[in-house]
């Protein structure tokens, strides 16, 4: 396929996805077309800067986050860092951090 065919439907692939129409690719597929699915780091800054923007504490936080207050404070104090699908929920957070409001009501 020509380089330019080949980007064209790439764009277009990171495009559907993008705007959240579901789509069904392998990995093999996304990395032939030329889409990567970068990782996600989250800073000891960032960590503090999601919790600060929604005014909690680090235990109110921990239990938002379903992770225990121990897992917070070393995530803040660069001792350890958050994996897996809790690094991709706070670069959620960090973009829009009412969206666990939900589980602050009564």
């Amino acid at each position: 396929m020509k380089n330019s065919i080949k980007e064209a439907i790439g764009n277009t692939v990171q495009d559907l996805i993008n705007s959240g129409i579901k789509s069904s690719f392998t990995k093999k597929e996304l990395d032939s077309l030329g889409i990567d699915i970068p990782k996600i780091q989250v800073t000891t800054d960032q960590i503090k800067g999601i919790r600060k923007e929604m005014n909690i504490s680090q235990t109110v936080f921990a239990q938002i986050l379903n992770v225990s207050p121990s897992s917070i404070r070393q995530w803040e104090q660069g001792k350890r860092t958050p994996s897996g699908s809790t690094k991709v929920l706070l670069k959620l957070l960090e973009t829009s951090p009412h969206l666990l409001d939900y589980r602050l009501k009564a």
